[in-house]
């Protein structure tokens, strides 16, 4: 069937799947989008609820068009939909417009600006560099970032604040309920490898480190905190590199010379590319942080700042040693001049012996 077809039946079968599990549902076509992506979704919600789940019928459709059953993908697709309605947060919808109770729910996350540029036109948001922080809230008890839902444009106007008031709010919330974790790569290891597992770094010579929140979900935004990047570089012991691994994460490199912006762009770009899913890319990009100067920069804008003080430096220099120079001659020539009346009152004094006159 194509797509069109596969749409209608899709519809339909999960409804009926779903009510042989005794579920009494609304089922409705919608297109959806959300940061990174945008879909054709079904929006599945138990009758007389407000909120629902969404199914992405694009990825069921290209699962059946890959040799998955139909009858097989509808069946994944309504256990997936049984299970999402059944861990629904428990929320009074109209507590959702009581910006009062929701600036206690406010955290932060960091998404590419470019790969959202048409969704962002609708999304109160921060520039930071080529990524734009934006905002959530978290309605899960677990404040664990599963149940959250993206703060729109419209959304702020009905909780009556400024784009700077949520800011604010956030800044101050997010790091209390989701707070930022480091730990160096040698520590991860240990915990994927056990506790009795020995570390296959020396603590001491930690070289990267993991930045995320405790449930590693969305846990980017941790670089949008405020006091995040001083306390990142006392653990880093100075000027570190960011590499966006991901929206659930960032690594943390020491800028002690061993690799290049160049290198570790490099490297993020072949990641991206093959291990990381298009829904959860950060950007291709990487980061600096100036310890001394507190400025958090793109590692090629950095690289290009410390160039062009190193020409400035070396030119002042150049400068100072040309004008040390022009001062020895002219010292030169002044203690000259002085000894000239000298030297023609010697030479003078010797003519006039002997009688003669000048």
């Amino acid at each position: 069937m194509d797509y069109k077809e596969f749409k209608e039946s899709f519809k339909n079968d999960i409804k009926a799947a779903l009510g042989d599990k005794g579920m009494d549902v609304t089922v409705e076509e919608n297109r959806t989008e959300k940061l990174n992506q945008a879909y054709d979704a079904v929006s599945i919600k138990p009758e007389g609820s407000r909120i629902g789940v969404n199914l992405n019928m694009e990825s069921a459709y290209k699962a059946y068009e890959d040799g998955t059953p139909f009858d097989e993908v509808v069946a994944k697709a309504a256990e997936s939909a049984a299970s999402a309605l059944e861990n629904v947060p428990d929320l009074d919808i109209d507590s959702l417009t009581d910006y009062s109770v929701m600036k206690e729910k406010l955290s932060m996350e960091v998404v590419s600006a470019d790969r959202n540029e048409e969704m962002l036109k609708n999304v109160p948001h921060k520039q930071m560099e080529d990524m734009a922080v934006v905002y959530r809230l978290v309605l899960d008890e677990n404040n664990s970032g599963n149940g959250t839902i993206l703060v729109t444009d419209k959304m702020m106007e009905q909780f009556g604040v400024t784009p700077e008031q949520l800011h604010e709010d956030a800044m101050k919330n997010s790091p209390e309920i989701r707070p930022s974790e480091i730990k160096g790569m040698s520590e991860i290891l240990g915990e994927m490898m056990g506790t009795d597992a020995i570390p296959m770094i020396d603590p001491a010579d930690e070289q990267m480190f993991v930045a995320t929140v405790p449930d590693k979900n969305r846990g980017a935004g941790v670089i949008a905190y405020p006091d995040f990047m001083e306390d990142a570089a006392v653990k880093l012991e100075g000027d570190f590199y960011v590499i966006p691994s991901s929206v659930h994460e960032v690594i943390l490199v020491k800028d002690d010379g061993r690799m290049t912006a160049k290198d570790l762009e490099a490297m993020v770009k072949d990641v991206n590319a093959t291990q990381v899913a298009p829904e959860d890319r950060l950007t291709d990009h990487v980061y600096h942080y100036d310890s001394k100067e507190h400025l958090f920069e793109l590692a090629d804008k950095y690289e290009q700042r410390q160039a062009e003080n190193d020409i400035e430096k070396d030119t002042d220099e150049r400068t100072d040693g040309k004008d040390s120079v022009l001062g020895d001659l002219k010292a030169k020539k002044e203690e000259a001049a002085k000894k000239a009346p000298e030297k023609h009152a010697k030479d003078a004094v010797k003519k006039t012996r002997g009688g003669e006159a000048l």
